[in-house]
């Protein structure tokens, strides 16, 4: 079944029910940009928010698009609910109470059918709020924190799980570069080409692949660690954040000392 198809049926299957006060597309599908691999979000407002009647009602509504071979309810948000049906298309929906609809903007949402006049009450749209200066100190320290653990890893000979914290610096150097470019609609996991500027991408691409092996695994450690700091501290100085420096300092000590390692950057 073809995505519109979808939507349609989903959304005539819901159109009466009595617990259902408006039925709105977000994601992809909601501003315009959805692709042949895009999944489709939904917004179910009900007065109670997610009952197991309407959880229920979602099901069976979910179910008359294809036979379902995943069902999350309210496995990973309490209000959220993921399927995929035997074609592979995924639907999610996000289930709330007006009050808590309110928090979205037009821009974001295309309504289906919206019995009580919500959407017209909602903003035109809203700027992607920075993080707090907390949130962003705290993402900084977890990154030089993941790094420290560099000389476990070393010395344990556990280079696998050497590769698993590359992996876990470059999700943060990614939410960095993202952050850096404030873009108003992030999207999705799976839209990072939108999201990044050339300089970005090419920064991310020319670093190198992880590898279980200790020197590839240290040298790789430090690569990341020059991509991101700089990065980090024009930002963090950019937006007032304070910077972690006895921990950074401690941090690049104890890896000069378990592994003969200098910070690869200059102040």
């Amino acid at each position: 079944m073809k995505s519109e198809q979808v939507i349609e049926t989903i959304s005539n299957a819901l159109r009466d029910h009595s617990a259902v006060r408006g039925l709105f597309l977000s994601g992809s599908f909601g501003n315009g940009r959805a692709d042949a691999y895009s999944d489709i979000d939904f917004v179910l407002v009900s007065e109670d928010g997610l009952t197991d009647e309407v959880a229920e009602a979602w099901k069976a509504a979910v179910a008359r698009t294809g036979d379902i071979v995943m069902w999350w309810d309210r496995n990973v948000r309490t209000a959220l609910i993921n399927a995929i049906t035997a074609d592979w298309t995924r639907t999610d929906v996000i289930i709330l109470k007006p009050e808590q609809f309110a928090a979205h903007n037009k821009a974001s949402l295309r309504p289906l059918f919206d019995h009580a006049g919500l959407y017209d009450q909602l903003p035109k749209e809203r700027s992607q709020p920075q993080a707090s200066p907390a949130r962003m100190f705290r993402r900084i320290e977890e990154f030089i924190r993941i790094l420290g653990l560099l000389h476990l890893a070393a010395g344990r000979e556990e280079y696998i799980n050497g590769v698993a914290g590359i992996f876990n610096l470059r999700t943060k150097l990614i939410d960095l570069m993202i952050e850096e470019t404030a873009s108003p609609d992030r999207g999705g996991a799976l839209h990072l080409n939108r999201l990044l500027t050339e300089e970005q991408k090419a920064s991310i691409t020319a670093l190198p692949a992880p590898v279980a092996e200790r020197e590839a695994m240290i040298t790789t450690h430090l690569a990341y660690a020059k991509a991101y700091l700089p990065r980090a501290r024009r930002l963090a100085k950019q937006r007032g954040v304070d910077w972690p420096e006895k921990f950074e300092a401690a941090t690049w000590e104890k890896l000069n000392e378990a592994l003969g390692v200098e910070r690869p950057y200059e102040l």
